[in-house]
């Protein structure tokens, strides 16, 4: 028996469970559909593994004393996440977000007493890494400048915990991965790690299917300033979704199974129906059983 009560903050980071989307699947015998509900997570997103990293990395490394505020550009969950693990764990935080980001969110961030920045719409997420580096550049004594996007810590939290997951809670019966490209972090460190236990796994990156889109957390990669951490070799495949598939997706699920989830999330499950009506659809399929797993990074109720 352990004398400790309850759990952490930080102790709930993780261990989010597998939802089965079987309805979508209902035509295609053998093939399954799984969800990982990162919105399972304290700061209600999936962003918390990497930003709960990426802050313990700094205060191991001495950069968070003497009043330095935590400061990162975000296009919304990540800045959540960082604003409550600045209240939690006492130290300040300032964000650059883009004005896209939802009221939702904007009232969560100042609930816990985050300082936010908001640039204009036009530039996206671009804009707000740009103010960022703004702000540190011309103050660098009061900031520390995490930078998600140049990170590795951001990747090695995934590889540390969400591969790992997902292998074990499909007992390694999980044939494809599937992620969006933001940070690029949880696609990269999910793959390395589940590459190691089967290397003929087919991991997937998605992405927008155009540099103006409304897929809040996702990058065009062509067209944006690209994250230091993002390495174009090891997806398998690289696919793209459009608002209106997502927007159709997400409306399907909340009406026909219960699950809101965020506009992203929908893209992503989108994506992962396409590719398993292709496979089956493919005269060269031979596989017995498909497991296709991706991830639900938040909920939709930070979209009403």
């Amino acid at each position: 028996m352990t004398n400790a009560l309850g759990t952490s903050l930080l102790e709930r980071i993780g261990n989010t469970p597998l939802i089965r989307l079987e309805k979508l699947t209902a035509h295609l015998p053998g093939v399954h559909i799984l969800g990982k509900a990162e919105w399972a997570n304290p700061g209600g997103s999936g962003k918390d593994r990497s930003t709960a990293a990426i802050v313990a990395d700094a205060r191991q490394r001495g950069l968070l004393r003497d009043g330095k505020r935590l400061l990162d550009a975000s296009s919304g969950n990540a800045g959540v996440s960082y604003a409550m693990l600045g209240a939690a764990l006492g130290f300040p935080v300032t964000l650059c977000m883009p004005d896209t980001v939802s009221t939702a969110r904007k009232k969560i961030v100042a609930a816990f007493g985050a300082e936010a920045f908001y640039t204009p719409s036009e530039s996206g997420l671009d804009g707000a890494i740009l103010k960022a580096r703004e702000l540190v550049g011309n103050d660098p004594d009061r900031f520390c400048y995490v930078d998600q996007f140049s990170n590795d810590v951001n990747w090695q939290a995934h590889y540390q915990s969400t591969g790992s997951e997902i292998w074990q809670q499909t007992e390694g019966r999980v044939t494809h991965f599937l992620a969006g490209l933001g940070t690029s972090g949880t696609f990269i460190g999910t793959t390395r790690k589940l590459k190691q236990y089967n290397s003929k796994m087919e991991c997937i990156a998605l992405q927008p299917d155009s540099p103006d889109h409304r897929l809040d957390g996702l990058k065009h990669i062509s067209t944006s300033l690209l994250p230091a951490i993002y390495s174009p070799y090891l997806a398998d495949r690289n696919v793209t979704v459009g608002v209106e598939e997502a927007q159709a997706m997400a409306r399907r699920l909340a009406q026909q199974m219960g699950l809101l989830i965020g506009i992203s999330s929908a893209g992503a499950v989108a994506a992962c129906l396409k590719i398993a009506e292709e496979t089956v659809a493919s005269a060269g399929h031979s596989e017995k059983e498909l497991v296709i797993v991706t991830l639900l990074c938040d909920s939709g109720d930070r979209y009403l």
